[in-house]
């Protein structure tokens, strides 16, 4: 009987969650570390960006095809790296939202 009343409740709309950044301890160096792990991503993706620049330029005038498709392929995987890092908060807090709004 137990296992079906706690399954009731369940259903019924008895637990929720509101994410509170106060609610545990230690949640501000958490913060600080997404920031941090953010930065490094941005200035990987920053590094990419200008090596895959300078790697496709070379390949393009020195008429080496595998060098300018390496890199072009690496301007693009380190620009759209790079949107998918500034864009991710956006993202989780959207898929966030329309998860509560299932009923």
């Amino acid at each position: 009987m137990m296992p079906t009343l706690l399954a009731g409740r369940v259903v019924a709309g008895v637990v929720s969650m509101n994410p509170s950044p106060t609610a545990l301890p230690g949640s501000s160096t958490l913060e600080q570390l997404t920031n941090g792990i953010g930065f490094w991503a941005l200035l990987a993706a920053l590094v990419g960006l200008v090596v895959g620049a300078a790697a496709w330029a070379i390949g393009s005038h020195t008429n080496n095809f595998q060098y300018s498709m390496s890199g072009r392929r690496a301007v693009l995987v380190s620009g759209l790296a790079a949107l998918v890092i500034g864009a991710a908060p956006t993202v989780v807090n959207f898929l966030f939202g329309a998860g509560r709004g299932f009923h």
